[in-house]
């Protein structure tokens, strides 16, 4: 792929394609409540849905690294923009829950596609210091997809209800698989036969070590904006639909002052990146605590507050894709970004059905969302364990051009 100018634009397209997954992504949090009543779920049924569309997310990762490695990025994204065009087409028409079903698991496997193909152009297409920030910007303006599935799908649902809403995402599926096809080029990728170095990547400490960064990092704020935040803030909160959106909508907005300072950081001081990670649990814990604690529904401030601190969590969640690349050659990079990826949203979707089986077991938020905790511990546990592993990987190391050698974190 060509550099400089022709570079940012065909990332620009990548982007594109990608907001419009975070949108399809995050419909069915917002849109939960609804979605309940259409397909007469309760919260473990509701669980089921988003769980699903994770797996299918988190389970398609390595193959989709594989193919994206093999046949590039543009064939991928429009793959999986068809998908999820397809899923949310079958969404707006169901009133079933098998359709309901069969309708996520198509948006979870279009979705899969997307992430590590914009994450490919980038480390094939920019140079290796400008790599984090890029990677973060893409979460940025991704996230405009997040807004959009806030209060405008809301208000939209209210206003035109349900068939209309999810015909008009299957829509905007169509509007990104046009823009990729007229506005992405991209020659063949080398090195397809060595893309299948799954075992390889997994030797690496590093690869490791950015999937339990993910998984630390992602696990709560992706629970709450994909599935069970706004009726913790609606049901348990009192809070009404549209104050609920509004907060959701401010945490994703909040989330773009973060991308750009991470990205920064962790190009900046790429041996400082675990400690960054490390505050980023640290503080969501204590968020957590203090609202868990509250007695009562907790005041205007104090949710704020808690959604600044959740905002940081998906964009530390992407520092485990640089230790992807930095501990990783080029040619099996894509499969590397879908092991961190994978198993960062596996235990996303272990955290989603804890809190609904909890909630269906006792009704109660509170203790429902202490699932957390026992998932930060061993996430934690186990990002020290592969630093140490990498550490020791690194001081062992005899070239000293070594694939990881910008991987080292203190």
């Amino acid at each position: 792929m060509a550099g400089g100018r022709k570079a940012l634009i065909f990332w620009l397209v990548g982007v594109f394609g990608y907001a419009v997954a975070v949108f399809q992504r995050q419909t069915l949090g917002v849109s939960g409540l609804d979605a309940a009543e259409r397909f007469g779920l309760g919260a473990a049924g509701l669980s089921v849905l988003a769980m699903l569309q994770l797996l299918v997310y988190a389970g398609m990762q390595i193959p989709v690294g594989i193919l994206v490695d093999r046949f590039g990025s543009k064939r991928m994204l429009l793959t999986g923009a068809l998908i999820m065009g397809l899923g949310q087409l079958v969404f707006a028409l169901s009133t079933g829950a098998l359709g309901a079903v069969a309708a996520r698991v198509l948006v979870g496997g279009g979705d899969a596609m997307t992430f590590i193909s914009v994450i490919r152009m980038i480390n094939l297409s920019f140079p290796s210091h400008r790599n984090p920030l890029m990677v973060q910007l893409t979460g940025l303006l991704g996230a405009i997809g997040g807004i959009a599935a806030a209060v405008p799908l809301i208000t939209a649902l209210h206003r035109h209800g349900w068939t209309p809403t999810f015909l008009g995402a299957a829509g905007l599926c169509a509007l990104a698989l046009i823009v990729v096809l007229v506005g992405l080029r991209e020659g063949r990728p080398d090195g397809a036969g060595e893309a299948r170095g799954v075992r390889a990547a997994w030797a690496e400490p590093g690869t490791r070590l950015g999937m339990w960064t993910h998984a630390a990092t992602q696990s709560s704020g992706a629970a709450f904006l994909l599935l069970w935040g706004y009726p913790f803030l609606v049901k348990e909160q009192g809070l009404s639909p549209q104050a609920a959106g509004g907060l959701i909508t401010a945490l994703t907005v909040l989330s773009l002052a973060y991308n750009p300072l991470f990205g920064w950081l962790a190009g900046r001081f790429p041996t400082r990146r675990s400690w960054m990670v490390l505050a980023i649990v640290a503080s969501t814990t204590a968020s957590w605590t203090v609202v868990l604690l509250w007695p009562g529904p907790a005041p205007g401030w104090l949710l704020i507050a808690h959604m600044v601190v959740l905002a940081a969590n998906g964009p530390g969640s992407v520092i485990g894709f640089d230790y992807a690349r930095t501990f990783n050659p080029a040619e099996r990079i894509g499969v590397a970004t879908g092991i961190v990826n994978g198993g960062g949203f596996l235990v996303t979707v272990t955290l989603l059905g804890l809190i609904g089986i909890g909630l269906d077991v006792h009704g109660d938020f509170r203790l429902a969302l202490a699932a957390q905790y026992p998932i930060w511990a061993i996430a934690i546990w186990q990002l020290l364990r592969y630093r140490a592993r990498a550490r020791r990987q690194q001081a062992q190391a005899v070239s000293p051009d070594r694939t990881g050698v910008n991987g080292l974190v203190k």
